[in-house]
């Protein structure tokens, strides 16, 4: 039996078949292992190489009895000299010896080579769709039975084999390390956790919202803005993520999620200029949340757990508010990098850390809703000391009033002596001391104190401001006293309802936490809608209930006093320093302490882990080219420099220190990140592409557009300026990945929308001709190509680019000669060439090529067909075939005029540009000449309109436009050139006019002899029929004879030539065929041909092209551009020689030519 394939590299690869056994193992035996990136060798290190698709071949063969041996001759990675054995039918002991004998240790065979990898660089998209060329070749044995579509199996896969990959799909990235031990040993993953709905979105999610604002701000929040505005606060962020999870839902749902959570979603929706400047601004607002989770940490055991353990005193620093700072840098710092190390080691000790965190966290919650209850019944002692109607700090005091009784006497207390100047009762005191009395009320009184009332509504204030109590009567003093010393309880912080939206809005951003781990997920279609919602769900519940709805209840009193106690004091001041919330919590306060710190720290290391992966995800997709150091990691997936990242910026936001200050920036990052998701879930739906089948079912648009424009508003509300300041960075990072070149094509919303944003305007523009004001150039260039599909005359795109300021439409065009079967590999090339100089010369428009089997059909096709509906080119810009009187030019002159004539047919305008290669590039600049225009006739403004945008351009701005007109010996020049002036008045063109009179005079004799000359080569060449180089030949030698006859007057009276030697320059093919002919007719048909004397018409126009080229010579001559109207060509198509003459003669020695000739309907006009 024999075996034919193909090695790693494509080469073939042949072996003949033996007799005999399986042979043992032997050092040095080459063999095919499973697995991509080496061959291995027994005794012998692997050699490296390219993907290996011979696993299975060597599996099928062994699993029928064959054994394959060989050694490898060639750098490729499969063996290249091989035996392929049936088992059973081997009876000697010859294979053995073949084998040992070919397989000899030190044999160059068996030494170890190098293979070439095939791969190109580019990291591919890991998909089971991907039919690459170790499906293609796994596909050979696979479709044995299948002979009738062996051709078929060369590019697509057998539906078994594509339904098995894409059972055991893995959105896992590759590059994992392989290993590979002996011949069937199995190549190893090493696998990251695969994680549920419980443990990998719900939890997350639950632990991120559950956070430090839940216990830190909430019940502040509720205290200054009341509990109607608290509800709308509340009320609105809980929406906003709701609507956000809906249509996050949708679009999770619509497809594999692979690693990158929110990112992927984005970007695959909305494109990566979208996707990687909100995934970049999300990562960020999730490092950010990483620091503010760490700052309340260390805010609750700096406060409430440990005050003794600060670093930094208030008497060392500047103050008390600027040593906890100082502390909170410090402690962050250090807590910072303990999570770190965490995270590094890995995400399954993070889950393993967040269920114990999460059981603290709901222990809290029950036991603050476990005191609710007990409050009900028996409310706790918690005494306020008020000075009239202002909160004083217990801390630096115990008892609560200014004298007290004593078996001595009465003496003052130590609140007395922190009032006035000393402890006798006649010392100085201050005069609101004096004047109002201290008395103490309880914290929580219940709700039939009626103070529930109290706390319906506002009470905004201030930085600095006192905290006063509802209610409670003072007397005012004539000027306040705010001595740094006084017990007083202080707003630290100017309060409103946007400010408390911003700060609140983070303790709701953590449904992003289990999509960012979508890549660790065992099925995150099912586990992101579910968990989230749930998680959602749950939180909202808890907030709403502890936030608004409690003073509604009897019991629930704990909210009640919070504008006395610590609403409007951050740091419960007025409770010794207690929070607020523990003071209501049974059975003791510590409970929420404990909670609420370990809450913190697990939503910390949740952002810290869900952050690097969302970076990784962002630089494996290389739009972003510097990030892509940040996509390594450890061998098993985990993010490792992207961790680092994190971290550095996570500790910017720790140096700010200021909880209040971080939480408004990376609301502002969420909120966007949100407002994307709502838009990318509304554009798809609306689109209805096909491809939009989310399983999530409850959707609709509406909701996505309400759950836009609410994230919108907020980042508004929250602040303003930071909103701004947000959007701008969003939008540099979308301009800088536009700029960078975002070549990624993922199907996204965006070109959706585009596209049919694109049919709608096609189908709204009327097909007939626009109205003369809506005129614009929509140029169809057409070039030249040569053998190697490259761009004869690239200048001409130059100029067409400069013609841009028309911002119409560009359609660059090109025939091949062939059939397509043959050329569509040349053609393929031919675009990209022309695609390339398109974004070198930066001319914006497509690009569309034809395969023609002649040239004139295809440039008749692209002149007919271009464009699409309403978007259709009205103008043709060509070059001038500069070796038109040489028959091997590919775009000859009959094309050439053929061209002018479909030009003319399709009623639009053409721009020939003569001597091309001397146009300037887009790099050039003029700074002085003139662009003079030769009106001649009147063809619809082009000749106006042409030189006004070309001044648009930087290559031709500085150049002045001059209009001259030719008057004939009748008409007025002086009137011609005011009603020039004040035609170009009217129409807003600023030019210098002149009008040239052309004298009728005689014919001259060279004009006489050049029209001479013209005709007897055309004749000439018509009466011969000769191939190229003939042709060419004998019209040099008319050109030659005419010359000597011009020249001397024997010369004119010279004998026509002989037969015999206009017959020297025929074939020898042509004489043979000839022989028969009469050759007495054949000389007397030269002798009539030079006696010829020439058509009047002709000299008439040669007379014409002579004298207007003399005139423009005296005038244009050193002009940047000249640009002249174009005369039409004949009608009878036997004077298309003469055509090409005449305009070779109106522009000869002029540098830079662009001939004119108008699509015969008005592009300019002087109405507005």
């Amino acid at each position: 039996m024999a075996y034919r394939g193909g090695d790693a590299g494509g080469r073939s690869l042949e072996g003949a078949g033996s007799l005999g056994k399986p042979p043992g193992p032997a050092p040095g035996k080459l063999f095919l292992g499973r697995g991509g990136g080496q061959v291995r060798s027994r005794g012998g290190r692997g050699v490296p190489g390219g993907p290996r698709p011979y696993a299975r071949v060597r599996r099928l063969l062994r699993s029928s009895g064959v054994w394959l041996q060989g050694t490898a001759k060639s750098s490729g990675a499969m063996p290249t000299n091989f035996t392929v054995v049936p088992v059973e039918a081997r009876t000697d002991g010859s294979g053995d010896e073949a084998a040992e004998r070919t397989e000899e240790p030190g044999s160059p065979e068996s030494a170890d080579s190098a293979c070439p990898t095939s791969g190109d660089g580019n990291p591919r998209e890991n998909s089971p769709f991907i039919n690459n060329v170790e499906v293609e070749r796994e596909s050979y044995f696979e479709g044995k039975n299948m002979a009738l579509f062996e051709e078929e199996m060369d590019s697509n896969p057998m539906v078994s084999s594509l339904l098995n990959k894409l059972a055991n799909y893995t959105n896992l990235s590759q590059g994992v390390v392989e290993h590979e031990e002996d011949e069937d040993s199995r190549r190893r993953e090493i696998k990251a956790p695969r994680m549920g709905t419980f443990i990998g979105v719900y939890l997350p999610c639950l632990q991120n919202i559950l956070g430090v604002i839940l216990f830190l701000r909430l019940t502040w929040i509720v205290g200054a803005a009341g509990v109607l505005e608290s509800f709308l606060i509340v009320s609105m962020c809980c929406t906003c993520t709701m609507l956000t999870a809906i249509s996050m839902s949708a679009i999770a749902t619509n497809g594999v999620v692979p690693a990158g959570g929110s990112y992927y979603m984005i970007s695959r929706s909305l494109g990566p200029e979208f996707g990687g400047a909100v995934g970049l601004c999300f990562y960020l607002g999730t490092t950010f949340a990483g620091a503010m989770y760490i700052l309340g940490t260390i805010e609750i055991f700096l406060t409430y757990i440990s005050p003794s353990a600060a670093v930094f005193q208030a008497e060392s620093a500047d103050g008390e508010a600027a040593a906890l700072l100082n502390n909170m840098r410090v402690y962050g710092s250090c807590a910072l990098a303990l999570m770190a190390v965490v995270v590094f080691v890995g995400v399954k000790y993070v889950n393993k850390l967040a269920l114990v965190f999460l059981a603290c966290v709901v222990l809290s919650i029950m036991a603050i809703y476990a005191g609710v209850i007990k409050t009900a019944f028996a409310p706790p002692d918690i005494p306020v000391c008020l000075l009239g109607n202002r909160t004083l700090a217990k801390r630096s005091f115990e008892t609560c009033a200014k004298t007290q009784v004593v078996s001595n006497g009465t003496v003052t207390t130590a609140l007395w002596r922190l009032f006035c100047n000393g402890s006798s009762l006649s010392a100085t005191c201050d005069e609101y001391f004096i004047q109002n009395n201290v008395t103490e009320i309880q914290g929580i009184p219940g709700v039939a104190s009626g103070v529930f009332l109290d706390n319906l509504w506002s009470t905004y204030s201030d930085k600095g401001a006192f905290v006063e109590k509802k209610g409670v009567s003072s007397v005012p003093v004539s000027e306040e006293s705010r001595p740094g010393a006084l017990p007083y309880v202080l707003t630290d912080i100017m309060t409103y309802f946007t400010m408390l939206v911003g700060i609140y809005f983070p303790s709701v951003t953590g449904i992003m936490a289990g999509s960012n781990r979508s890549g660790d997920l065992k099925d995150a279609q099912k586990s992101i809608p579910t968990g989230t919602i749930l998680a959602i769900v749950t939180t909202s519940f808890i907030c709403i209930l502890k936030g608004a709805l409690l003073p509604l209840f009897k019991p629930f009193t704990h909210i009640l006093i919070v504008p006395i106690c610590g609403a409007l004091s951050r740091f419960g001041e007025a409770l010794q320093g207690n929070l607020v919330i523990g003071m209501l919590a049974w059975p003791s306060p510590w409970v929420i302490v404990i909670g609420s710190f370990f809450s913190t720290c697990g939503a910390g290391l949740q952002s810290l882990t869900g952050a690097p992966r969302l970076l990784q995800a962002i630089a494996r997709d290389g739009i972003i080219p510097f990030l892509q150091v940040f996509g390594h990691g450890k061998a098993n997936g985990e993010p490792t420099w992207a961790l680092l990242l994190t971290a550095l910026i996570c500790e910017t936001g720790i140096l700010i220190a200021s909880l209040d200050s971080v939480a408004p920036i990376l609301s502002m990052f969420f909120l966007m990140c949100y407002m994307f998701v709502n838009l990318a879930c509304a554009v798809q739906t609306l689109l209805r592409t096909p491809n939009w089948r989310p399983r999530f079912k409850f959707y609709h648009w509406t909701l996505s557009f309400l759950g836009m424009s609410l994230c919108l508003a907020l980042m508004f509300i929250c602040s303003w300026y930071y909103a701004l300041f947000a959007m701008l960075i969003a939008g540099c990072i979308y301009k800088y990945i536009e700029y960078r070149g975002a070549e990624k094509e993922w199907g996204d919303g965006i070109r959706g929308l585009s596209l049919n944003a694109a049919r709608y305007a096609l189908l709204r523009v009327e097909h007939g001709p626009p109205h003369t004001k809506n005129w614009r150039p929509q140029v169809l260039v057409m070039l030249n190509l040569d053998s190697e599909q490259c761009v004869k005359h690239p200048r001409l795109l130059s100029f067409t680019s400069q013609l841009k300021a028309g911002k119409g439409l560009t359609i660059v065009g090109s025939v091949l000669e062939g059939t397509f079967l043959d050329k569509h590999v040349e053609a393929q090339r031919a675009e990209e060439n022309i695609r390339s100089l398109m974004g070198a010369e930066k001319t914006k428009g497509f690009c569309q090529l034809v395969v023609s089997s002649n040239l004139r059909d295809g440039a008749s096709h692209l002149i007919q067909s271009a464009g699409l509906g309403g978007m259709k080119h009205n103008t043709v810009l060509m070059g001038w075939p500069e070796s038109w009187k040489q028959a091997d030019n590919p775009f000859s002159w009959k094309n050439f005029v053929d061209t002018v004539r479909d030009t003319t047919a399709a009623h639009q305008a053409l721009l020939v540009a003569k001597n091309i290669d001397l146009f300037p590039q887009n790099q050039e600049r003029f700074s002085d000449g003139n662009i003079d225009v030769w009106w001649i006739v009147h063809d619809g403004g082009m000749l106006m309109l042409l030189p006004f945008l070309l001044r648009q351009h930087k290559v031709w701005r500085k150049c002045r436009m001059r209009i001259f007109t030719v008057a004939q010996v009748d008409d007025n020049s002086i009137q011609m050139k005011k009603d020039l002036q004040m035609f170009l008045y009217h129409l807003r063109i600023s030019a210098e006019v002149e009008v040239v009179e052309m004298v009728e005079n005689d014919i001259s004799a060279f004009t006489y002899e050049k029209t001479l000359m013209m005709e007897q080569r055309s004749q000439m060449l018509k009466q011969m029929q000769l191939s190229k180089n003939e042709r060419e030949r004998e019209a040099q030698l008319i050109h030659d004879r005419n010359t000597a006859s011009h020249t001397t007057a024997a010369a004119r009276t010279q004998a026509p030539p002989t037969p015999d030697k206009v017959q020297m320059t025929w074939t020898k093919e042509k004489l043979i065929a000839e022989k028969h002919r009469n050759k007495d007719t054949s000389a007397s048909g030269f002798k009539d041909l030079f006696s010829l004397k020439p058509d009047q018409s002709n000299v008439r126009r040669m007379h014409t092209a002579v004298k207007l080229n003399g005139v423009v010579l005296n005038k244009s001559q050193d002009a940047q551009l000249v640009l002249l109207n174009m005369p039409g060509p004949p009608k009878n198509r036997q004077g298309d020689e003469n055509y090409m003459e005449f305009l070779e003669v109106l522009t000869e020695g002029l540098n830079r030519v662009l001939l004119v000739r108008g699509g015969g309907r008005e592009v300019i006009t002087i109405y507005s």
